[in-house]
């Protein structure tokens, strides 16, 4: 592969072991001399060491480091809240909850959701039934811009040595002082959509989330996308989540070594989601199927504009590729995810020639057995 292989497999390391952000910090020396993974040993090929590592779940203690810190400004903002009357509702979002996420120091991110106010579909049983009985006589607009400003000086108050970025529209992002993660913190409201009214299940309660910069409120399920991710990864026996951390990954390094891949976390795994089932499944058996798997559906994307338009999210609210930029990303992660399937298929079949035919390489791939 063109890519410098060793400085990927420093990188990965680094990524996975939370080392590639400055405000990561070890308990002991001990900690450091435990990062060594088990797919470091299972294979001599640095290229498929490379794509073994992309695909594993990063440490449980990492992430669990992460909600952990996301816990210590969730403490602080309810007891400011509270002062003024307010007992919000705090949910995890993205990759942390998802378990997609490829970095050891991964950004945690939760939505704060106000309480005074739920929005509803009318259709659903319980608006039917009479359910929502009182009408918010406020505005809701409003109501959120307030407590996003309360939000903000809570944080800055509570952390006085950290940063804490409240330019952007929907996320304050405080990064630094006493915090090991970098936290984005969402200001929100409930939307109760007609499946939740049915169910009573959060993971189909919808969310509005404030953008200050428009402003307007936004709707979001961002529960439901988690539990189809989990649904379809469960499907495939692990396959989706690997597919997902892998592309995530060559992203990151593609990035690092001058190609921008204009496509964020959320529309990758919303693009594998919509991947074969079975060609994903194999993978729970030979690993290396699932790069063969991820190549050859965005190989297939790249050749099928017209498909990869009509791509929907795991929730259903839009198109995966909803922009012109997103599209043009599809054939640049192809050629990354190519050119890793060609290194690992050499590695595998030494005799196997670059030149060779693009099922060979795939067929190598999926016949290679690697311990575990």
């Amino acid at each position: 592969m063109s890519a410098d292989i060793d400085k990927r497999l420093a990188n990965l390391s680094l990524r996975r072991n939370g080392r590639d952000r400055a405000t990561m910090t070890f308990d002991s020396v001990a900690s450091l001399e435990s990062l060594k993974e088990t797919y470091q040993e299972r294979a001599t090929g640095k290229n498929t060491r490379y794509a073994l590592g992309a695909m594993q779940e990063v440490g449980k203690q990492y992430t669990d480091k992460g909600i952990e810190e996301a816990g210590r400004v969730q403490a602080r903002i309810n007891d400011g809240l509270a002062k003024e009357g307010l007992h919000c509702t705090f949910k995890l979002q993205g990759s942390v909850p998802g378990n997609i996420h490829i970095r050891g120091a991964s950004d945690v991110d939760f939505l704060v959701l106000d309480p005074r106010f739920i929005k509803y579909d009318a259709s659903g049983t319980g608006a039917r039934q009479g359910y929502y009985r009182e009408p918010y006589l406020g505005s809701p607009l409003a109501t959120l811009q307030s407590l996003r400003a309360s939000i903000e000086q809570i944080i800055i108050n509570a952390y006085p040595a950290a940063t804490v970025d409240c330019s952007g529209g929907k996320a304050i992002q405080v990064s630094g002082g006493s915090l090991d993660r970098d936290i984005d913190v969402v200001t929100a409201s409930w939307f109760d959509t007609p499946e939740y009214q049915s169910t009573r299940n959060e993971d189909f309660r919808g969310v509005d989330i404030l953008d200050k910069k428009v402003p307007a409120l936004i709707r979001n399920a961002p529960f439901l996308h988690l539990l189809r991710l989990k649904e379809r990864d469960a499907e495939t026996w692990g396959g989706l989540k690997k597919a997902i951390r892998l592309c995530k990954t060559l992203k990151a390094d593609a990035a690092n070594e001058g190609t921008h891949i204009d496509i964020n976390s959320y529309d990758i795994a919303s693009a594998l989601w919509n991947a074969d089932a079975d060609s994903l499944r194999a993978g729970i058996i030979d690993e290396l199927s699932i790069l063969s798997a991820a190549t050859r559906y965005f190989l297939y994307l790249a050749s099928n504009l017209t498909h990869a338009r009509n791509l929907q999210t795991p929730n259903g609210l839009r198109q995966v590729f909803d922009t012109e930029h997103k599209l043009k990303a599809i054939p640049v992660l192809a050629q990354e995810l190519v050119e890793l399937a060609k290194s690992v298929a050499q590695e595998q079949a030494p005799l196997l020639e670059r030149n060779a035919q693009f099922e060979d390489w795939m067929g190598t791939l999926k016949r290679a057995k690697i311990p575990q």
